[in-house]
C-alpha cells in the first residue's frame, strides 16, 4: 500500500462533491455521538445503577426499533429519487433527540431518548449509503465507502478526545462516573450535531439515475438470491456481534479507569480511521468478499482475547487491534451491497441490510447481557461468556462466506 501511495492520494482527491459532503456530515455527527454514547454504558451503570442485562435490552431496543423505518427509508428513496432529503431530515432528529439526554434520570428515559436518536438514523442510513453508491463508479466504491468510513471514525476519535478532557478535568482519576460530567458532555454534543446537518444539507446534491416504471417492493426476493445468501452469513456474524457497551463494561471490570477506557477508545478509532480508506481502495483490487473474510477472521482472534483477558491493558491493546477488524470489513460490507443489486434497488437493499443488522442487535444484545450476568434465577456465565460466543459466530461466518461467496458473485458477475 505504501508503494502506491500517490495515486491513493490522487484518488482520493477525485472523489465527488457528494462523498466529501456525506463523509464531512458524519464526521461531525460522530464527533456529537461518541461523545455521548460511549460513556452511556458508565453513566447507566455508575449513575443509575443499571445492571448489564438492562443495559443490553437498552442498546438493542435502540437498533432494534428504528429497523423498519431503514427499510422504509431506503424504498422511499429508490421511489422519490431524493437521498439528500430524507438523509438530511434522518440527522435532524437525532441533532433533536440529543438535548434530552442532559434531563435523563431513569433508564426508561435514557431508552426514550436512544430510541428517538435511533429514528434519526434509521430515517438517514439507507438514503445516505445509496447516495454514496449513486456518485461513484464500481471501480472505486470501496474506496468511496472505506473514505467515508475514515471520516465518521474521525469524528468519533475526536469526539472521545473531547469527552476525555472534560472528564480529566471534572474528575482526574475518578473510577466512576458523575451524572455533572456527563451532563457536560452533552451540553458539548450538540454544536457538532447542528453542523452535520448543515453540511449535508449545503454540501451534496441528489444524482440523476435510471428511472423506474414500477414501484420497487420491500422484499428479500425481488434483491435476487445473491443478495439474500449474503444477508444470511452477514446476519450469522452480527447475531454474535453484541453491542460495543459491553467491551466498555468488561474494561472497566478488568479495571481500567475512565480516563482509560477513553484513551483506549480514542486509540481504536485512531486504527480504524488510518486503515480505512487503503483496505476500501485495496478491496477495489481484490475483492470484496476476502476483505470481509480477513475482517471477520481478525474480529474472532480478538474477542477471543477479550474472553480471556485478565487485566485492563490487555483489553485495551487488543481494543486498538478491534480497529483493525472494522477498518477491514465495515465498510467494504456496504460497498459489497451495491456490487449485489441493481442501481435502481440501491436504497432498498440498503435499508433491507441496515434493518437486517439493527433488528439482529437485540438478540445479539440480549444473548450477550445473559450470558454475561443471566437472566431471572439464572446466574449467566461470566464476563467472559458473550465474547467466547462472539467469536465462535465470526468463525462460522467466515467459513461461510469463504464457502458461498465464490458462487454468488459469479451470479452478479460483481466482484468476488
Amino acid at each position: 500500500m505504501t508503494r502506491s501511495s500517490p495515486s491513493f492520494m490522487k484518488r482520493l482527491r477525485g472523489l465527488p462533491r457528494n462523498v466529501w459532503a456525506v463523509s464531512l456530515t458524519s464526521f461531525f455527527m460522530d464527533i456529537s455521538s461518541e461523545m455521548v454514547i460511549n460513556i452511556l454504558p458508565l453513566f447507566l451503570s455508575n449513575v443509575l445503577g443499571i445492571r448489564t442485562n438492562i443495559i443490553g435490552l437498552i442498546e438493542g431496543i435502540a437498533e432494534a426499533t428504528a429497523s423498519v423505518l431503514k427499510v422504509f427509508s431506503g424504498w422511499l428513496s429508490d421511489k422519490l429519487r431524493a437521498r439528500k432529503t430524507l438523509a438530511v431530515v434522518g440527522y435532524g432528529l437525532s441533532a433533536l433527540a440529543k438535548p434530552f439526554f442532559y434531563f435523563a434520570n431513569t433508564w426508561g428515559m435514557v431508552a426514550g431518548v436512544r430510541w428517538a436518536d435511533r429514528v434519526g438514523k434509521g430515517v438517514r442510513t439507507a438514503p445516505r449509503d445509496a447516495l454514496v453508491a449513486d456518485s461513484i463508479e464500481e471501480k472505486q466504491r470501496g474506496l468511496a465507502f472505506g473514505f467515508h468510513r475514515a471520516a465518521d471514525t474521525a469524528g468519533a476519535m475526536l469526539g472521545l478526545v473531547i469527552a476525555l478532557l472534560v472528564v480529566w478535568l471534572a474528575q482526574r482519576g475518578a473510577g466512576e462516573l458523575t451524572r455533572s460530567t456527563f451532563q457536560t458532555v452533552v451540553l458539548i454534543s450538540l454544536i457538532p450535531a447542528v453542523l452535520a446537518v448543515i453540511a449535508l444539507a449545503v454540501g451534496a446534491r441528489d444524482v440523476p439515475v435510471t428511472k423506474v416504471r414500477q414501484l420497487p417492493r420491500i422484499s428479500f426476493r425481488g434483491l435476487g438470491k445473491p443478495f439474500l445468501v449474503f444477508m444470511l452469513i452477514v446476519g450469522l456474524f452480527d447475531l454474535g456481534n453484541s453491542s460495543d457497551a459491553f467491551l466498555v463494561l468488561r474494561a472497566q471490570e478488568r479495571g481500567l479507569s475512565i480516563m482509560g477506557i477513553l484513551g483506549m477508545l480514542i486509540t481504536f478509532n485512531a486504527v480504524y480511521t488510518l486503515v480505512s480508506a487503503p483496505a476500501g481502495a485495496f478491496s477495489d483490487k481484490i475483492g470484496r468478499r476476502r476483505m470481509i473474510i480477513g475482517g471477520w477472521l481478525v474480529y474472532a482472534a480478538i474477542y477471543l482475547g477479550f474472553a480471556l483477558a485478565g487485566k485492563g491493558w490487555h483489553i485495551w491493546v487488543l481494543y486498538a487491534i478491534y480497529g483493525l477488524y472494522y477498518g477491514l470489513a465495515y465498510g467494504t460490507t456496504k460497498a459489497m451491497v451495491a456490487d449485489l443489486v441493481p442501481e435502481t434497488l440501491r436504497g432498498t437493499a440498503y435499508g433491507t441490510y441496515n434493518a437486517v443488522l439493527g433488528i439482529l442487535d437485540l438478540p445479539a444484545s440480549l444473548i450477550a447481557g445473559i450470558l454475561w450476568e443471566g437472566a431471572w434465577d439464572w446466574g449467566g456465565f461470566g464476563a467472559s461468556a458473550p465474547f467466547y460466543f462472539g467469536g465462535v459466530m465470526a468463525l462460522i461466518a467466515a467459513v461461510l462466506m469463504a464457502v458461498w461467496g465464490p458462487r454468488m458473485m459469479q451470479a452478479t458477475g460483481g466482484q468476488s
